[in-house]
């Protein structure tokens, strides 16, 4: 039995010695056969050259480097398809995904389990931000046609069938944690309450965030679509509804009713603030499908070390 532990890196110089050793004692605390694979988002702060010391003293601890940053959503699930254990353990690098879960993701997968997650119960994290977390899984959740999971950081444990799964879909632009419910492997989930990053600063800011956001609102769901049909027809009864509720009215009170430009102005603000937002939906909608017929590679390898 091997298991394969994949983490991507992106500038984590501070991070990336102590997950190695932490990782490495656990394994061989448990007599286990394992490889640690590290895939670089082409780092810039020194981050390469301690992965590079440590694959020279471990044979076990592989890594790729991309030609560029290709983000957050992109290289881990192409790290994720490079391993070749019996089952593969992803997790962050920063330690926000503790290292304690994987003795126990080791063991529900040994109970037959093909697909085990993280599930955040409490966070260090601000309670605005994580309250925010929550509702935005609820409503992706609410306007998904997959059961998603609810907060989840993507890390766990995933059975080398579910990975053999996974390289078959053919996506250059994957929403992971939505590809894992499509599959239809029932989940299981070990709480647990995710600390604060333990050094260096977060890679993710407002863009990433909404990034994923849409990612998974229109890699998964066409509702917000029929949503938008149905608001287009709400609101073109309403305005006609109001013209002759206002031409009834002038007809009856014809010289005391003053109609203005004022009901006309905020009719057209409100019709063309809704046209902006949906356009803007259809136009992620439409950016996903260009994406896809582009067929561009998951990442463009640099270097990989340790794989012979």
């Amino acid at each position: 039995m091997k298991i394969s532990v994949c983490t991507p890196t992106y500038n984590e110089k501070e991070n990336i010695l102590k997950l190695y050793s932490e990782i490495k004692k656990i394994f061989e605390d448990n007599n286990l056969e394992y490889e640690h694979v590290v895939i670089d988002n082409n780092s810039d702060d020194g981050t390469i050259e301690i992965l590079k010391d440590i694959c020279k003293k471990d044979k076990n601890f592989k890594v790729i480097i991309n030609q560029k940053n290709y983000g957050h959503i992109r290289s881990p699930f192409y790290g994720l398809l490079q391993t070749s254990g019996d089952a593969t353990i992803l997790m962050s690098s920063d330690f926000q995904d503790p290292v304690e879960l994987i003795p126990q993701y080791i063991e529900k997968w040994k109970s037959g389990k093909k697909i085990v997650l993280g599930k955040k119960a409490t966070s260090d994290e601000t309670k605005i931000f994580f309250s925010l977390r929550n509702l935005y899984y609820k409503l992706l959740n609410l306007l998904s046609e997959d059961d998603l999971t609810l907060n989840t950081t993507g890390s766990g444990i995933f059975d080398k069938e579910v990975i053999e799964e996974l390289k078959k879909i053919k996506d250059p632009y994957p929403y992971f944690r939505g590809l894992i419910t499509e599959l239809g492997y029932k989940i299981s989930f070990i709480s647990f309450n995710q600390p604060k990053r333990m050094a260096g600063k977060t890679k993710n800011n407002i863009f990433t965030l909404y990034d994923i956001a849409m990612l998974g609102l229109v890699k998964h769901s066409r509702k917000p679509l029929r949503f938008m049909v149905l608001v287009g027809f709400l609101s073109s009864f309403i305005c006609f509804l109001t013209g002759l509720i206002y031409l009834f009215y002038k007809i009856i009170f014809w010289n005391s009713f003053s109609v203005g430009v004022a009901p006309i102005v905020i009719g057209l603000f409100l019709i063309a603030s809704i046209q902006i937002t949906l356009l803007g939906l259809v136009g992620e909608y439409i950016g996903v499908i260009l994406l896809n017929q582009k067929k561009t590679p998951l990442v463009v390898e640099k270097e990989r070390i340790n794989f012979n």
